[in-house]
């Protein structure tokens, strides 16, 4: 089931918030629990199994952690959690990769490939290995008390506004409010708003951009405006995409008392790589931070050890995203960024150049990396890279002029407009009636919308 769905919309949720409403206090963990899986469960039942597995696996492990008074027990329970659940997400996420490189390697000797059969990837798995991990560790560390019960922390995990997309949250930020949360109709107006804004972020912009990205990367042999269209509308399609779905996971939080954090600061205002990965999903740049990139040493070992750690957290970080070459060349090249501009003493808020050209330069270097992050192979890739340097033809064909619609250029200028406004992604509206009214209007145009189109899957949902 995904949120851009009749089924969930006019369907599920306001069945759940009914009955999540009418229930008694203390049964509301448990209710949520049964949404949740519920939720999951519509794509694919027999995955539930996975997602109760790694809970369990985690619940236990944080428990003995935080109970043991044996230091070689703590470290030893750590250990075997992180790595039974990082077992789970290698499995189901890169096996298949691994043999593909293997079976390549032993035909190149001579010998004869590999047989094996595709594994279906769980929906927001990596999502759910990183919030599992997080709890071990924390705990461990001190950072965030045991889960009350097993019940709550079976909901945490399962959470559906943000189980299969994010954003990455940690149990140690929704404890108290597991305990005791607060809930009015300001605060379940606020995350209608959310979600519905969201929601028209998805539907009305990156869902009508995304033809003209797919047909740029489907192209054989882009022009140099064709390959930069393309590549705009992807940038494009990919922010309202998942800032949409971060934004409606939010909403949904605040409609039954949750407050999430923010994952999205206008990521296309930044003037650095540095301040890009402050803005851009932030609750996974900030995992990256405290449990890889700080475990490995951070800052604190001389230059040319911060410049190998952050190398090896954003190649890391590419992986984490996908089983594919191209990932792993995204995150090295935002670590190389990320690296030379540590290297040219660039912090967040400071540039080397005038603010105009440092936020050019931070958004061209942003588009180059998106085209790995969005090609299906590096041939693709170097394909619209050629298009991109000049390589090739220079305006737009005939045949791609003819398939694009004027809907998809104006959606693709509201969009640009809009990311680079800062803050106004949100319609922060002072005046009640007016922010009223924007919030009916968004609603009415994404729900005619969704009527029209019969299926809106969400970008990261292969994360």
């Amino acid at each position: 089931m995904i949120f851009a769905s009749q089924i969930f919309l006019f369907g599920f949720l306001p069945l759940f918030l009914a009955t999540y409403y009418l229930a008694p206090v203390r049964a509301r963990s448990v209710l949520i629990l049964l949404a949740s899986y519920a939720f999951y469960g519509w794509w694919r039942v027999d995955y539930l199994a996975l997602v109760f597995a790694i809970s369990v696996v985690s619940y236990g492990a944080g428990h003995v952690a935080a109970t043991t008074a044996n230091e070689a027990t703590r470290k030893w329970a750590v250990r075997i959690g992180v790595a039974l659940i990082l077992a789970a997400l290698g499995y189901f996420k890169y096996a298949v990769f691994v043999m593909g490189i293997a079976s390549d390697l032993r035909e190149t000797l001579g010998g004869a490939g590999y047989a094996f059969d595709a594994i279906i990837l769980p929906i927001g798995i990596s999502f759910l290995s990183f919030q599992a991990i997080s709890y071990i560790v924390d705990v461990s560390r001190r950072d965030a008390p045991p889960a009350r019960t097993l019940i709550d922390y079976l909901a945490f995990v399962s959470l559906f506004p943000q189980l299969i997309a994010g954003p990455v949250l940690r149990y140690k930020d929704l404890a108290d409010q597991f305990v005791e949360r607060t809930h009015s109709l300001q605060k379940f107006a606020m995350g209608v708003r959310r979600f519905v804004e969201g929601l028209a972020m998805k539907l009305l912009i990156a869902d009508t951009v995304a033809p003209l990205a797919d047909r740029a990367f489907a192209l054989s042999d882009p022009s140099m405006a064709e390959a930069w269209l393309g590549v705009a509308a992807y940038s494009i399609q990919l922010l309202f995409d998942f800032a949409g779905y971060s934004s409606m996971a939010i909403g949904l939080g605040l409609m039954i008392g949750f407050t999430f954090m923010e994952n999205f600061d206008a990521p296309y205002t930044s003037t650095s790589i540095t301040e890009f990965w402050r803005r851009w999903h932030i609750s996974l740049s900030a995992w990256l931070r405290d449990y890889l990139y700080v475990p490995l040493g951070g800052n604190r070992h001389g230059a040319l050890a911060t410049y190998r750690n952050l190398m090896l957290t954003m190649v890391l970080g590419g992986l984490w995203h996908g089983a594919n070459v191209t990932f792993v060349l995204w995150g090295a090249w935002h670590g190389l960024l990320l690296a030379a501009e540590r290297l040219a003493g660039v912090r967040v808020g400071q540039t080397l150049l005038p603010r105009p050209f440092a936020w050019l330069t931070t958004m061209i270097a942003v588009m180059i990396g998106w085209v790995l992050f969005r090609a299906e192979t590096l041939q693709v890739a170097l394909t619209m890279y050629r298009g991109m340097f000049g390589l090739g033809e220079l305006g737009l064909s005939s045949q791609y002029l003819y398939a694009t619609q004027s809907i998809e250029l104006w959606a693709l200028f509201i969009g640009g407009v809009i990311a680079t406004m800062g803050r106004a992604m949100r319609t922060d509206i002072s005046w009640p009636a007016l922010r009223f009214g924007t919030t009916v209007v968004l609603m009415t145009a994404s729900t005619m919308v969704l009527s029209a189109r019969l299926h809106s899957p969400f970008l990261y949902f292969q994360f």
